[in-house]
C-alpha cells in the first residue's frame, strides 16, 4: 500500500514547492506543469495507471486534480474501481469514507459552478468594455509586445506600433522576462 502523490500547476513560471512539501510524506509523487483544462496530462493518467487496490492518492487541492466536476468524478470513479482513496489535503477528505467521497462531489460541483461564474462575469465586462469603446488594455497587448521584440523591433517602436507608453513596454518585459 503506497501514499502517491500528485501536484501540478498551470504554466512552467509557477512553483510546485509548496505543493511537494505538503506532499513529503508519499512514496512518489508525480508532478507535471499542464494546465488543468488540457485533457490529456501525461503525469495524472501515469499515476492513475499506477496506483493499486489499497493505495492512497493525495493532492492538495481539488483543482489541482480537476477543472471541473465531470473530470473530477471521472477520476474518483476510476480510483474506486481499482480501491485506491482520495485525500484532498486543505479540505481534510478522504474518499475511503462515503461522507468523503459526498463532500468530493459537492465541493466539486460548486467549485466548477464559481469558475463558471467568473468566466460569464468575465466575458460580460469584457463586453460592456468593448462596447463603450474602451480599448484593450497594455497587459493585453502582452503577447503583442513579445512578438514584436522578438521579430527584431525597437522598444520606441513597439510602443509607437501599439500606442502605448514606452515604460509599458519595459514593464512587459520586466514581468516577462524577456
Amino acid at each position: 500500500m503506497a501514499i502517491v502523490g500528485y501536484a501540478r500547476v498551470s504554466t512552467t513560471g509557477q512553483s510546485l514547492e509548496d505543493q511537494l512539501n505538503a506532499l513529503n510524506d508519499c512514496d512518489i509523487v508525480f508532478q507535471e506543469k499542464k494546465s488543468g483544462a488540457q485533457s490529456e496530462r501525461e503525469e495524472l493518467n501515469c499515476m492513475l495507471e499506477y496506483v493499486r487496490e489499497g493505495d492512497t492518492v493525495k493532492i492538495t487541492k481539488l483543482c489541482r486534480l480537476a477543472t471541473n466536476t465531470k473530470h473530477l468524478l471521472e477520476v474518483v470513479e476510476l480510483l474506486d474501481v481499482k480501491k485506491v482513496s482520495l485525500q484532498v489535503l486543505n479540505l481534510g477528505i478522504d474518499t475511503a469514507s462515503t461522507t468523503g467521497r459526498l463532500m468530493v462531489t459537492l465541493i466539486g460541483a460548486i467549485a466548477t459552478f464559481e469558475r463558471q461564474t467568473l468566466l460569464e462575469r468575465q466575458a460580460e465586462g469584457i463586453a460592456l468594455a468593448k462596447s463603450k469603446g474602451r480599448k484593450p488594455t497594455t497587459r493585453a497587448k502582452q503577447a503583442q509586445v513579445r512578438e514584436l521584440l522578438v521579430c527584431g523591433m525597437s522598444k520606441a517602436q513597439v510602443a509607437q506600433k501599439l500606442n502605448i507608453s514606452l515604460s509599458s513596454v519595459y514593464r512587459i518585459i520586466s514581468k516577462c522576462h524577456l
